[in-house]
């Protein structure tokens, strides 16, 4: 009876899960906010945290009214994030002006963007909650997305442990890999938002 009662939540607990990928974000995390102070770190965390939550919970209660009103599609989402995304990556991957100027740009937005949306909160986060609340409805879905979004910052909170493992030369190797990591998901996202707005144009001929 129990379990029966506990399925709804159970079953959109994991999809969600698997669209955030708070585990895969761990590198990202620690290469965007490498040389920044514990206080620092945890203020971007919190700030992520809070953004991606209302951003995915805006999206569960009104989601396709904004998306139908706007004449936005989650490929629009996918194309618009990747570029973004890559763009970025690139900032953070070569030396240069380009790096200072993101430099002083990260330490007010980071949290925002590229950590809130679109790592945390992305296009398959949107996507995967708008199906849930078509089968399990709204309370469940709600409810797996704030239980994720808690996991979330306890794993990226207690991500820090690897810096002191790896030290200073290891964590500006990891953060320079990972760097090239973010521009390989951004291009993913862009190449399957596109790859969809095609093959629907081709549907319409």
């Amino acid at each position: 009876m129990l379990l029966a009662a506990l399925k709804p939540y159970l079953v959109t607990f994991i999809p969600i899960f698997l669209a955030i990928d708070a585990v895969g974000t761990v590198p990202l995390y620690l290469g965007l906010t490498e040389g920044l102070t514990h206080k620092q770190r945890n203020r971007i965390l919190n700030e992520s945290i809070v953004v991606a939550s209302v951003l995915a919970v805006l999206f569960v209660v009104l989601g396709r009214a904004i998306l139908t009103g706007l004449g936005i599609t989650i490929d629009d989402f996918r194309i618009a994030g990747g570029i973004l995304l890559f763009i970025i990556s690139v900032y953070l991957i070569l030396p240069g002006k380009s790096r200072g100027v993101f430099g002083d740009m990260r330490s007010e937005d980071l949290g925002t963007f590229p950590l809130a949306t679109p790592l945390i909160t992305g296009p398959a986060v949107i996507v995967t909650t708008m199906m849930l609340i078509d089968n399990f409805g709204r309370i469940a879905t709600l409810t797996a997305l704030m239980a994720n979004m808690a996991l979330t910052w306890t794993i990226l909170r207690t991500s820090g442990y690897l810096t002191r493992v790896l030290g200073r030369p290891g964590m500006k190797a990891f953060s320079k890999i990972s760097y090239i990591f973010l521009a390989a998901i951004a291009i993913m996202i862009a190449r399957e938002g596109l790859q969809n707005t095609i093959y629907a144009f081709q549907l319409r001929q």
